[in-house]
């Protein structure tokens, strides 16, 4: 794939320029930094697409504004390498203002290595493994590093003085979590606060059309703390992009845990595909702008094999959804009725 051109003066800024006016921006939850309304996600990067496609989508993403990448120690396929940080590395080496652009979140918490202490979250694998993805990354700081998972046998006590240490050190500006249940984040937020230390800013939770359990307790949590969700898997694996006319126009065949959830969906799937003929919208623009359309939301992850998909997916940002059509999703996809305990005991 041919690489796409570098973000330097001319037509190129010209064109960037247009592209950011029509980006839209946020507040990452209670921080004041902004990130654009959608999150280039990388985990396809060194699995699905090499590394000169991986360099060209990036290229892409900021080209058309998104300044917010999310990444983990984890991601690559390959044990212990930390393979998609090193391609962001290698990428933001190449200069150009790639680093100032761009908001960096990754991970920590997945096994990086055979021994006890090469996973979770103890205090001594949180200070090699922010060590380890700055040296991939290529950088002297990480924008948002995020608890990957919730580590129960780890007391709040020292895995915040593991983070507070690396925030004093400017190793690290603000720190998220994914994965997390309502009760976690606000029981981190808690301990945070007692040691004056701002504590979490963002959520990283699945959260899409047909999986909507987040709503209960996840995202009642996040705004009570001020925190910003970025839902991963928006398009659930590609089931919410269209499916079934892929099928139809005899597109690549889906994988096998997908096409048994295109047989237990189907009926919703024709609803749901057929009101986006009616609207005019691809499936994957009204699944993004879903999202999109809620509050609580602050950028969806998506996650592109090409630069095509990632142009794909941008047109998104300009979907507008009446009441009377989010209405109609609801009907097809239905959620748990709101936050708890409404949902269920009143």
């Amino acid at each position: 794939m041919a690489r796409a051109p570098l973000l330097r003066g001319g037509v190129l800024a010209r064109r960037r320029l247009r592209y950011n006016e029509r980006m839209q921006y946020t507040r990452l939850g209670r921080a004041s930094v902004q990130v654009s309304r959608l999150c280039l996600g990388t985990m396809n990067f060194g699995t699905e697409a090499d590394e000169p496609s991986s360099h060209a989508i990036m290229d892409r993403a900021l080209e058309r504004g998104l300044n917010f990448f999310d990444t983990a120690d984890v991601y690559g396929g390959k044990f212990g390498e930390g393979l998609t940080e090193s391609i962001l590395g290698r990428w933001l080496a190449l200069g150009g203002g790639r680093r100032e652009k761009v908001v960096i979140a990754t991970k920590v918490y997945g096994r990086m290595g055979e021994w006890p202490n090469e996973a979770r979250l103890s205090a001594l694998h949180v200070r090699r493994a922010c060590e380890a993805s700055l040296r991939r990354l290529r950088t002297d700081h990480i924008d948002l590093y995020q608890m990957h998972h919730v580590a129960e046998e780890a007391s709040w006590d020292e895995i915040w003085q593991a983070f507070e240490l690396l925030v004093q050190q400017g190793k690290v500006l603000y720190v998220g979590s994914s994965n997390f249940a309502g009760w976690q984040m606000a029981r981190a937020n808690e301990h945070a606060a007692r040691r004056s230390f701002l504590g979490l800013v963002s959520e990283q939770s699945i959260y899409h059309l047909y999986n909507r359990t987040v709503e209960l307790e996840v995202l009642p949590a996040a705004s009570a703390y001020g925190m910003a969700v970025l839902p991963w898997s928006p398009l659930g694996q590609g089931l919410l992009a269209g499916v079934l006319g892929r099928e139809q126009r005899g597109g690549r065949r889906a994988k096998e845990a997908v096409q048994k959830r295109i047989l237990r969906h189907r009926a919703q799937l024709e609803s749901y595909e057929a009101l986006c003929d009616e609207l005019g919208h691809a499936p994957a623009h009204v699944a993004l702008a879903w999202l999109l359309a809620n509050p609580a939301v602050t950028a969806p992850i998506v996650g592109p094999r090409s630069c095509e998909q990632l142009d794909s997916l941008l047109p998104a940002l300009e979907v507008q959804l009446s009441q009377a059509t989010l209405a109609r999703l609801d009907a097809i996809w239905p959620g748990p009725g709101g936050p708890a305990p409404r949902a269920y005991a009143w």
